[in-house]
């Protein structure tokens, strides 16, 4: 990750309330009833800062990042220098920000929390799609996310290049070993999710060889093979033989990536893309007017 470049197309934004919701949890956590550190500067006083990358990453939250100081100040002038999605070096100024330098102060930790983890897991993520570039294999994130921020993280997936599972337990259906066992089976299952919810991704995980045939044989739309040896997943794919995609999930490290790819599945799920976040080093360093 050494030259900074944008992403192939325009990332779509984040939606705005969300955001803003995000950034007043997050503020009202930091400063309660005010900032009594913040309250020793002279009120008008300004003051110019500069953001800067102290490593190689790829950038994510400028959203939640603005929203912080412009909910403490909406006169703050934020410049910047990269898009999410890029790639940054380290050393690299990200952004330049100028006004009330109570406000800089009293939203810098809040604004670099969110876009510290969210570059994080976008960082995380480009390095897993590296591992499969070349390959038919898309790299997946889960459920396993941040207690409300699911939706930050996963838009921080997309900016590194990642694909999106489904957001929730609404909006696609996936059956698990014990919805199969209190259905009465994978084809019971399948008949009553079809019935229920006709319009939705339905997606079975399979343990075995047997139950993949089943799965198939039932219809599904995508089947998660979960902790297969590499020969089963080998046949899984040749059974399969493309009639249905395969989702390969449990277990799965960056260093396993390339070999699980090169199986022909269709896509690798992991929890690791936002559940073992490293946050992005990054450096505000203020100046006043």
């Amino acid at each position: 990750m050494n030259a900074p470049s944008s992403p192939a197309a325009p990332l779509a934004r984040p939606d705005p309330i969300r955001v803003d919701a995000d950034v007043a949890r997050a503020l009202a956590e930091d400063i309660g009833g005010g900032d009594v550190t913040a309250d020793l500067l002279p009120r008008d006083a300004t003051a110019s800062a500069v953001l800067t990358c102290r490593e190689d990453a790829v950038l994510a939250g400028q959203d939640w990042f603005d929203a912080c100081f412009r909910h403490m100040d909406p006169h703050v002038v934020i410049q910047w220098r990269a898009a999410d999605g890029d790639r940054l070096a380290a050393g690299q100024v990200i952004c330049m920000l100028h006004g009330s330098a109570r406000a800089l102060v009293t939203a810098e930790r809040s604004a670099l929390n969110f876009l510290q983890l969210l570059s994080g897991t976008a960082t995380t993520t480009a390095r897993f799609v590296a591992e499969v570039a070349g390959t038919r294999t898309r790299i997946l994130d889960t459920r396993k996310t941040l207690p409300g921020l699911r939706m930050a993280q996963k838009y921080a997936v997309l900016c590194g290049g990642g694909t999106n599972h489904r957001v929730g337990l609404f909006d696609a259906i996936l059956v698990k070993e014990n919805h199969i066992i209190a259905a009465g089976g994978i084809d019971r299952a399948v008949s009553a999710g079809r019935t229920m919810h006709p319009r939705l991704l339905l997606e079975v995980e399979v343990e075995t060889l047997d139950e993949l045939r089943q799965a198939i044989d039932a219809g599904v739309d995508r089947i998660l093979v979960d902790n297969f040896s590499h020969e089963n997943l080998l046949e899984a794919v040749r059974i399969a033989d493309g009639r249905v995609p395969l989702e390969v999930s449990g277990n799965v490290e960056i260093a396993s990536l390339a070999r699980i790819a090169a199986t022909g599945v269709d896509f690798i799920s992991t929890g690791a893309l936002t559940k073992h976040v490293r946050a992005i080093d990054l450096s505000l360093r203020l100046q006043l007017d």
